[in-house]
């Protein structure tokens, strides 16, 4: 289901703002920041608010229809639940970030609940460490 017909079905206003929000979220090709997408927003409705985008991204997060990860250089970016789950390797070296799939993780949380006892509920997770580039 959409980010606007689940927001809408949870008894939200589908405001022009959060559909740019919305819809700035899902065509971004990458992880995307607050404030890449209020700049986005800017350009088609230049009377827009950052602190609308923030708000926007926080209940989207809430919802579980966006999630957000900081890989490290303290910018907060986001990314829409329903382009994949999948976690990140992030190289501290020279930045990049590789998408690792979420499938990878499972014998992880297998062995952590086999080991400890313990169900987690890894969302959205990145790893660092060195690229093949800067080993």
């Amino acid at each position: 289901m959409s980010c606007t017909k689940v927001l809408q079905s949870k008894g939200y206003r589908i405001t022009p703002q959060r559909i740019m929000v919305v819809d700035a979220l899902h065509s971004a090709q990458n992880h995307i920041s607050a404030e890449e997408i209020f700049e986005l927003v800017r350009a088609k409705y230049p009377y827009a608010n950052i602190s609308t985008v923030y708000r926007t991204l926080e209940l989207l997060t809430e919802l579980g229809l966006a999630a957000e990860i900081n890989v490290g250089d303290g910018i907060t970016r986001y990314h829409a639940r329903e382009n994949s789950r999948h976690h990140h390797l992030v190289c501290t070296a020279c930045g990049s970030i590789i998408a690792l799939p979420e499938e990878e993780l499972a014998p992880l949380k297998d062995i952590i609940e086999k080991n400890h006892r313990f169900k987690a509920d890894i969302n959205h997770l990145a790893i660092f460490g060195l690229c093949s580039k800067c080993r």
